[in-house]
């Protein structure tokens, strides 16, 4: 579509649209309830020998320390780490007290996790005229009633307002106006296109497509034949074609839970012992997403650190958790682990989603 000679994204393409991210969740949460923690490296997760971290302070960042990042990696790399026992409940009631403020404005909210959502603002309960007022709100507001800071990206659809949300982190937005979104994505290094993982933009960059304007080079056909189904995502999604329908009841993937332990577990007896604990974290978590599913996976690391997965898929849906410890533990049996293991997890995947349509509307209001 083009306007004057400029290229236009269609109406049907444009909502009003803003991601929320917690910054540094976990650790903001410990640094807000232990002022003896402000201002210093925090790593919320594992210990200085084991496990793994769960998220870092941005005093911790500075030094390389990011989540998913082996714990005796991250002493390493800041001897002065403080490690902080997670504490879920407690975020997961921070994290509601936040989805309450976000309902006060719409009820277009897509969780994301316990730290970030999408909010479709198209149309507002306040009746704010434009998105940008009313993120900034949305921050001024959780900081008020949690002490804890947010960044907020605005944009015309999901992908755009994600890519915007890390702009001005911490504590910061930033939006991205409908007419601004075709030459932002064109100079946006294409490593920064969320979905395009590390190896798919070492690809990219091997077939010259280094910015957006590259990619935007490439027909719809090439993309495939490089990329599979995700070359029409990549199509669209640089020319801003995406339909960003906000589900308020998204379901996850998967549910897991998992234990990393302080001690390696050597006999099947240890190990199975040790999966009715997972099991019944697992079966909490299942209950309070009122899901069920239809696939078990066992995940077992080892003392050499690496990490084998087992799945089952039940004939039919369950959220029953004696099936899927049985499950897990039938898994555990028929594949007796020869060595060693430093953790354990069960997840719940294929699952069966609760159904919901949200309504569309056409964007009339501004930005």
């Amino acid at each position: 579509m083009y306007f004057c000679g400029v290229q236009q994204i269609p109406p049907e393409y444009i909502r009003k649209i803003i991601h929320v991210d917690m910054d540094a969740f976990y650790a903001s949460v410990e640094q807000r309830d232990h002022p003896e923690l402000r201002g210093k490296p925090v790593a919320v997760g594992g210990s200085k020998e084991r496990g793994v971290v769960a998220a870092a302070s941005y005093e911790a960042r500075k030094f390389g320390v990011h989540s998913a990042l082996a714990s005796a990696i991250a002493y390493r790399q800041c001897p002065q780490l403080i490690f902080i026992k997670p504490d879920f409940e407690k975020y997961r009631s921070v994290s509601k007290q936040i989805r309450a403020i976000f309902l006060e404005y719409t009820s277009l909210v897509e969780p994301l996790s316990l730290d970030e959502a999408y909010l479709d603002v198209t149309e507002n309960k306040k009746g704010i005229a434009t998105a940008t007022r009313i993120a900034r709100q949305i921050r001024e507001r959780i900081f008020e009633e949690t002490q804890l800071t947010a960044s907020a990206g605005i944009s015309i659809n999901k992908f755009m307002a994600k890519v915007a949300s890390d702009y001005h982190k911490p504590n910061g937005q930033k939006t991205i106006m409908p007419e601004e979104v075709l030459p932002f994505l064109e100079e946006l290094p294409i490593g920064k296109f969320f979905g395009v993982g590390k190896k798919t933009a070492e690809k990219m960059k091997k077939l010259g497509i280094h910015y957006g304007r590259d990619l935007k080079k490439w027909d719809q056909a090439l993309l495939v034949r490089e990329f599979g189904k995700s070359g029409v995502h990549y199509y669209n999604i640089v020319r801003g074609l995406q339909k960003s329908e906000v589900k308020p009841n998204r379901i996850r993937k998967s549910i897991g839970a998992e234990r990393t332990f302080s001690q390696n577990l050597n006999s099947q007896t240890e190990m199975l012992e040790a999966l009715t604990g997972i099991g019944q974290k697992l079966a909490e978590r299942i209950t309070a997403a009122k899901a069920s599913g239809k696939t078990v996976t066992l995940k077992l690391k080892y003392e050499n650190f690496e990490t084998h997965t087992r799945s089952q898929t039940l004939n039919a849906y369950t959220q029953s958790s004696q099936e899927i410890l049985a499950a897990a533990q039938k898994l555990l049996l028929e594949n007796g682990p020869n060595q060693a293991v430093r953790l354990l997890g069960i997840t719940l995947s294929n699952l069966k989603p609760a159904q919901s349509k949200a309504k569309s509307v056409q964007l009339t209001l501004d930005f």
